[in-house]
């Protein structure tokens, strides 16, 4: 979503143009009408990559004793995902095997996030399905390999569709739905919370700052108190929308890590 396509339309005095799913789907710059398609929010997520990136090699390029700035920053990071998430759901051994997962999922999620409130940038990576199935997919995947890791192949499809202590008739009702709800709903529902928390977090910025930009600018007259109000909204939504970038990200990367707890458990 971007803030640019209201705004120029207000701009062409087509008066004010609230925010619309569309502006979640901008033109194609290169590549159009391939799977190769390239376009802003394409590059925006380029860039957010390239950030996280950037900041783990400068924090891990010249690992000293006694740390710089850079890479105290980068333990601390390491350090909340560890012990704030891995090692509170996993367990000190387990949580030490999938802190590397976990941080990549939850610092991947949070710079997608949190580029929709970056000058410039204005919108979320996130705020489209692509990243937050791909992200889905990747604890999906280290869900069941956990499980079978722990408990082989059989005993873990057995302890996910066969609970004990249930008489055996009840499972012809249990297993379909236990089936469901672990292989099929658990990735949709981390796919599908992440992106409409970010996608209505940033049709609301949008939608306030568009609206500030139509009552200053062209509406004018006794409007404009109006438009303090929106502009006042606008900047409350903004570190309201910070914050929500980090939750999603804390939120996403807890229920990987619970996920995988559930998976190498033993009934």
């Amino acid at each position: 979503m971007t803030a640019s396509g209201p705004l120029v339309a207000a701009e062409e005095g087509g008066g004010f143009h609230p925010p619309s799913l569309a502006d979640f789907f901008p033109p194609a710059v290169l590549f159009e009408g391939t799977i190769f398609e390239f376009n802003r929010i394409t590059l925006v997520r380029i860039i957010a990559a390239a950030l996280l990136v950037l900041f783990f090699w400068l924090a891990a390029r010249s690992p000293r004793l006694v740390p710089g700035r850079a890479q105290s920053l980068g333990e601390m990071a390491v350090d909340f995902v560890r012990t704030g998430i891995a090692e509170e759901s996993l367990g000190k051994e387990l949580g030490r095997r999938y802190t590397p997962l976990l941080v990549v999922i939850f610092f991947g999620v949070l710079f997608m996030n949190i580029t929709g409130v970056i000058p410039f940038l204005n919108i979320a990576g996130s705020s489209v399905i692509g990243v937050p199935l791909v992200f889905a997919i990747i604890a999906y995947v280290a869900f069941i390999y956990a499980g079978v890791r722990a408990q082989g192949g059989g005993h873990f499809l057995k302890g996910q569709l066969f609970p004990p202590g249930v008489p055996w008739p009840i499972y012809l009702v249990l297993t379909p739905i236990e089936f469901l709800s672990t292989f099929v709903l658990r990735p949709a529902t981390l796919t599908i919370r992440l992106l409409a928390n970010m996608l209505a977090g940033h049709l609301l910025l949008v939608l306030c700052f568009s609206a500030t930009h139509y009552l200053f600018f062209q509406a004018g007259g006794a409007m404009g108190v109006l438009g303090a109000g929106t502009l006042l909204a606008g900047i409350a939504f903004t570190v309201f929308e910070i914050f929500i970038a980090v939750l999603q990200a804390y939120v996403f990367a807890l229920l990987t890590a619970v996920y995988i707890q559930l998976s190498v458990e033993s009934h």
